[in-house]
C-alpha cells in the first residue's frame, strides 16, 4: 500500500470549514468511490482516525474521501447527515475522474448510522459496522437508565483500538441524546428503521454479538430492509469489540460487498 497518494485538508464545505482527505492509487483508474465516514458517537473523532482502512479501500481500486463532519452538542442532526450528503456533492463537482454512478459508504460506530443514512437519503449502497439505527425504540424501553459520559475510552485514537467491552446503556444512551436532545421528532427522525423505502439502496451490517451497540437495532433494520426487498448482507462477529476493533473478520465481505454493488457494470 506504499503507492497510496493521500492529499489531505481539501475544502469541501467553505463557509464550515469542512475538510476532507482523498485517497487513491494514482497507479491506476478506480473503479468506483467510497466515502469514509469516521466515528466517535457524533461528538468526538476526526477523518484521521479512518487513515487504516482508507489505505486499504484505496489498495483495492477505489478513490476514497474521509470527511470531517460537524459534531454534537454544537451540531445536533441532522448537521452531520447535511454533511456527508455534502460530501457527495462536493465529489460530483469535482475533476476526480470516477464514475459517479459508482460511489458507496462505509462507516463505523456513528459514522455507520451515518453510512446508513446516505443509502435512504441518497441511495448510495452503504456498509455499516456497529451502526445506531433504533434510537426511538431503544429509549422508550430503556427509560430507567440514566444517561453517563464514558470516560475510560479514548475516542479520538483509532478506532481501531477503541473497544467497550461489552453492553454501556448509560454512555449508549448519552451519546444518543446528544446527538439528538430530548426533541422527539429529532428522535424519531433519527431512528433509520422507520425511513427505510424501497428505493434504499442495498446494505452491509456487520455488529459484534456482545458489544456497546446492541443487536437488536441491526435485526430491525434487517427486517426493515427485507420487508422492502432491499438487498441486505448481515453478519454478527463473536465478542465484544466495537466497530473496527473487529477489522480482521469484517474487511473481506466489505470489500466483496463494494465489489458487487459499488464496483460492478
Amino acid at each position: 500500500m506504499d503507492k497510496i497518494e493521500v492529499s489531505k485538508d481539501i475544502s469541501y464545505v467553505a463557509a464550515l470549514n469542512l475538510k476532507l482527505d482523498v485517497y487513491q492509487d494514482p497507479t491506476s483508474d478506480p473503479k468506483g468511490a467510497i466515502i469514509d465516514i469516521h466515528g466517535g458517537g457524533w461528538f468526538r473523532g476526526d477523518k484521521s482516525k479512518d487513515v487504516d482502512i482508507a489505505r486499504q479501500f484505496a489498495a483495492a481500486g477505489y478513490l476514497v474521501l474521509v470527511p470531517n463532519y460537524r459534531l454534537a452538542p454544537k451540531d445536533l442532526y441532522p448537521a452531520a447527515v447535511d454533511d456527508i450528503e455534502s460530501v457527495l456533492n462536493w465529489l460530483e463537482a469535482s475533476d476526480y475522474e470516477v464514475n459517479h454512478q459508482k460511489v458507496g459508504v462505509f462507516g463505523s460506530s456513528a459514522g455507520g448510522n451515518l453510512a446508513a443514512e446516505m443509502a435512504i437519503r441518497t441511495h448510495l449502497p452503504a456498509v455499516s459496522w456497529s451502526g445506531v439505527f433504533d434510537i426511538e425504540d431503544w429509549l422508550k424501553a430503556h427509560t430507567e437508565v440514566v444517561p453517563a459520559m464514558d470516560t475510560t475510552q479514548d475516542f479520538n485514537q483509532a478506532s481501531a483500538k477503541i473497544d467497550q467491552g461489552g453492553a454501556n446503556d448509560a454512555f449508549y444512551k448519552w451519546f444518543i441524546l446528544n446527538y439528538t436532545t430530548q426533541d422527539p421528532q429529532k428522535i424519531k427522525d433519527a431512528s433509520l428503521i422507520r425511513r427505510v423505502t424501497s428505493s434504499t439502496a442495498p446494505m452491509l451490517l456487520i455488529n459484534a454479538l456482545n458489544e456497546l451497540i446492541p443487536v437488536s437495532g441491526v435485526l430491525k433494520m434487517q427486517a426493515a430492509l427485507l420487508k422492502y426487498q432491499v438487498p441486505v448482507w448481515t453478519q454478527f462477529v463473536l465478542g465484544s469489540q466495537h466497530a473496527k476493533g473487529y477489522m480482521a473478520q469484517a474487511l473481506a465481505p466489505t470489500l466483496a460487498f463494494f465489489d458487487a454493488f459499488v464496483a460492478q457494470d
